[in-house]
């Protein structure tokens, strides 16, 4: 309990902690009611979150926070647990995306989604249970003003002033731009997102 009396410009570090610890005794006691129930076999337990930490979060070794389209405004580590189903102890470097809980859960649950309303994500219960190998996919974002396009290493980025190009095999803090070096690379990204864009409903209107 030492050493969380302080403060940083975001908030208390003592308060930080306690919520911590109070949200893993609410997932410990969410967990043991499941064994006690006999229920933790017949139940996907998935623990993530839909974005990166707040600002004057740590975000290391990623730049960028919660509301940009940074690695460290998006990329978020996901725990899935299912007794009996998902072997433990290993883990993925699959490329996901939030949209794709959707479709492993119906897929886990054996329900059949509505036709006329195609899925946007990907079921990922064959590469959780290593089924599958990971295997690389396009992704799209788009926030405010920002647009960013994830295809394999590569990283497209606009924040609304500047594009960039980013190597995320060796720039995982996307430092350094590859946008002169790769032209073909950015130009056909940005085509890419121009044509996911043009499926999916216009930005909204900013409010004064």
């Amino acid at each position: 309990k030492q050493g969380y009396d302080g403060f940083t410009a975001g908030g208390s570090l003592k308060t930080y902690a306690a919520m911590m610890k109070s949200l893993d005794d609410g997932i410990g006691r969410v967990m043991s009611s499941l064994e006690r129930a006999k229920l933790n076999r017949d139940t996907l337990v998935i623990f993530t979150s839909d974005n990166g930490g707040e600002r004057f979060s740590y975000n290391w070794p990623f730049s960028g926070e919660k509301g940009v389209v940074l690695e460290g405004g998006i990329r978020v580590p996901a725990i899935a647990r299912w007794t009996g189903v998902i072997p433990g102890g290993r883990s993925t470097e699959q490329v996901a995306i939030t949209m794709d809980w959707t479709a492993t859960i119906l897929a886990a649950t054996q329900t059949a989604h509505d036709p006329g309303y195609p899925l946007d994500g990907h079921d990922l219960l064959p590469v959780i249970r290593g089924m599958r190998a990971a295997y690389e996919r396009k992704l799209f974002w788009r926030h405010g003003k920002q647009d960013a396009v994830r295809r394999g290493k590569w990283k497209y980025v606009n924040d609304g002033e500047r594009q960039y190009l980013f190597d995320l095999s060796i720039d995982q803090r996307e430092q350094s731009d590859f946008k002169e070096k790769h032209p073909d690379v950015i130009r056909q990204l940005r085509s890419e997102f121009q044509e996911w864009q043009s499926h999916v409903l216009p930005r909204p209107e900013a409010r004064g």
